[in-house]
């Protein structure tokens, strides 16, 4: 190289700098190759390690090796028509719908003619997507991705999916570990709603699996924390620490899974994960601190989500504050706190739920959840809401009647009649079966409601409502962890 020294004059000191460009082949000092990482550089003496700088020079991507004896019965035959329904609905003129499955797979890439090694057959990344779960082991061993909850228990996990099948199936059971243990809070764009959580976790999920090092050791890991998620995979960098959003260079780590990512419709174009996660955070999770990218010898995204976790005492404070006024037998400070706490929540849906009221007259519960994408038990409390403070009603049968806005000449006494006219025939529902319950909690203490619902063959609600009377009446208790504990009956 001809280098070009440059003279610099800093706060009264002389400082020379030297720009040394990235050479395209392998070089040694001292007999030695070495790798820079950060503001270090580092003897490699590790052929594995060595191998690696070597295919990073040259450009090889690891997902095009050949497997020459790898056959179409290799290959998975289900997946090649979801691989199609995806790409349809991407885009219904897509070419390749039409072709055969080997035609399908020369058409991506997926095939190769290797003319400096003198093979050709199917490649890694052919075998990742649509091979058996038995031929991956067999060519990527140490291939798994580890999906972990570290909510409570930070040291392990409090929920896992150990992952090690095609990218297909790979995909999907990530989404939903996300679903599983991550909020969706309501937005709607014009007048469709949209899940933010999805489209932000999507981007996350497909450029892990799309970039990564597959045959590198390191296992990928998603990790759902109470206030981020730090998701990293091995990789081939090009580059070292913190990318910088507005002025990174993307560079495609594993080409032809890239490609077929996007025929898919599961990413964009190169470069778009970034920007569409640094978009799709600031919706998901208002006041939470930036996502980061991280590139090194193992790629790392962290997606913070601190500012849910007040939206989560929505639901979580609830029963936190029960189980600590039952354990100080404070019920009168228990029910004014809670009310509050669920005051509060309610208030952020409270006006749409109304809203939909005014629009679907009549419906019940069911729809609302499904419409606003909200549990039970939240849609109940914001219903409960409306009722106590007269802006909705109830009329009809219990079975068939559904919910009503009410107007404000009859307010006060549809409010009186129907809390009084609720209360009674809760109260007489709750006595047919908290006899029962009891004696359910007596033989089988430390049990929860999903227990007694299989037992007595009633619904969550109802459980729910024997439930709270028996605690009224100082008869059970709930002891333990919100997550783990369960009823007890007292002395």
């Amino acid at each position: 190289f001809i280098l070009f020294p440059e003279v610099y004059e800093i706060e009264g000191k002389w400082i020379i700098r030297i720009q040394v460009p990235e050479s395209s082949t392998v070089h040694k000092t001292n007999g030695f190759y070495y790798d820079r990482s950060g503001d270090g550089d580092f003897k490699l003496t590790n052929p594995n390690s060595i191998a690696g700088l070597v295919n990073r020079k040259t450009s090889f991507y690891t997902e095009n090796r050949v497997y020459p004896f790898c056959a179409i019965d290799d290959f998975v035959p289900e997946l090649f028509e979801r691989a199609r329904n995806l790409i349809h609905g991407n885009n219904m003129r897509h070419p390749w719908l039409n072709l055969s499955n080997e035609e399908l797979l020369k058409r991506a890439g997926l095939y190769r003619v290797d003319k400096m090694n003198q093979v050709q057959g199917y490649t890694l990344a052919a075998i990742l997507l649509f091979g058996k779960d038995q031929v991956i082991r067999s060519v990527v061993p140490a291939y798994k991705t580890d999906a972990l909850l570290r909510r409570e228990n930070v040291d392990r996990y409090d929920d896992r999916d150990y992952i090690d099948t095609n990218l297909f199936d790979s995909f999907d059971r990530l989404m939903a570990f996300v679903t599983k243990h991550l909020p969706d809070p309501f937005y709607q764009e014009g007048a469709r709603r949209i899940s933010l959580r999805d489209k932000l976790f999507r981007e996350v999920v497909a450029n892990t699996l799309v970039h990564r090092e597959y045959l590198n050791a390191a296992p990928a890991r998603f990790i759902i924390y109470k206030d981020r998620v730090e998701c990293t995979n091995a990789n081939n960098p090009h580059g070292q620490g913190l990318i910088d959003q507005d002025s990174f260079t993307p560079f495609p780590k594993n080409p032809n899974l890239m490609k077929f990512f996007v025929q898919l419709g599961w990413v964009e174009e190169l470069g778009s994960g970034v920007v569409n996660v640094n978009r799709f955070q600031k919706l998901y999770a208002p006041g939470s601190r930036p996502p980061t990218f991280e590139e090194s010898s193992v790629f790392k995204v962290t997606v913070f989500v601190e500012a849910l976790e007040s939206a989560k005492q929505v639901s979580n404070g609830v029963k936190g504050l029960v189980n600590e006024g039952v354990k100080g037998r404070v019920k009168g400070r228990v029910k004014r706190r809670v009310k509050r706490r669920v005051n509060e929540g309610v208030n952020e849906g409270v006006n749409l739920l109304l809203e939909l009221i005014r629009k679907y007259p009549g419906k019940r519960v069911p729809f609302f959840e499904k419409e606003l994408q909200l549990s039970t038990k939240k849609v109940v409390l914001m219903v409960k809401r409306l009722k106590d403070e007269a802006k909705i009603e109830f009329r009809g049968a219990p079975k068939t009647g559904g919910y009503f806005e009410s107007t404000r000449q009859v307010n006060k006494v549809v409010k009186g009649r129907v809390n009084e006219g609720v209360k009674g025939r809760v109260k007489g529902r709750v006595n047919e079966g908290v006899n029962l319950l009891l004696k359910l909690i007596r033989k089988y203490p430390g049990k929860r409601v999903p227990f007694f619902e299989k037992e007595l063959q009633i619904s969550t609600k109802k459980v729910v409502l024997m439930v709270k009377r028996l605690k009224d009446d100082g008869k059970i208790e709930f002891r333990g962890a919100p997550k783990t504990g369960g009823y007890f009956e007292l002395p």
